[in-house]
């Protein structure tokens, strides 16, 4: 596998996962808590699926996809009720699916193109990067509110048990 096929394939890779995280999030987490926030400096998880949608879509299928671009961003931020989980993940799914397909049957010649997204002068490598390190940003802060609200291990790593954990580590050389 070339470097490029790589990245495109662990990029697409890793929007999946976050959007499998966020699902079991929103599956865990009270209705009552999704527009739930406590203070006025905080995001509800409403907030954050608006806003995840409306950065992928924009970054990914305007700027790289050259499709229509019409975000409205503060309105993810000023929203305070709005859709229920189901409806704001199903969005979500949507959108990114989209890119994931987007990201996967990329031709690699593009990845050193230059586009400008959101006023930013960028490339097509780099602009896949941001997304999916934003994405993974806001979907680690939407897995901490949902512990905060239930209490729960959300179960992400219960497969990497102490055995397997010091096992994966030592054939790594890394110390725990």
């Amino acid at each position: 596998m070339t470097l490029e096929a790589d990245f495109l394939t662990t990029a697409a890779d890793k929007l999946a996962e976050n959007v499998a995280r966020i699902e079991t999030c929103l599956t865990e987490l009270p209705p009552r808590c999704l527009w739930s926030r406590e203070s006025e400096n905080e995001n509800a998880v409403g907030n954050l699926v608006l806003h995840l949608e409306g950065n992928v879509r924009q970054w990914i299928l305007s700027g790289v996809g050259a499709g229509r671009d019409a975000r409205d961003r503060a309105s993810e931020f000023s929203a305070r009720t709005g859709a229920n989980a189901s409806v704001l993940f199903a969005r979500l799914q949507g959108t990114v699916g989209e890119a994931v397909n987007l990201i996967r049957a990329l031709p690699h010649r593009r990845l050193a193109e230059e586009v400008s997204i959101q006023g930013y002068d960028t490339t097509v490598l780099s602009a896949i990067f941001h997304v999916v390190e934003h994405f993974s940003g806001h979907t680690y802060q939407i897995i901490q509110l949902t512990k905060r609200f239930t209490g729960k291990d959300l179960g992400f790593y219960r497969y990497l048990d102490k055995t397997g954990l010091k096992e994966t580590s030592r054939r790594r050389g890394t110390l725990l």
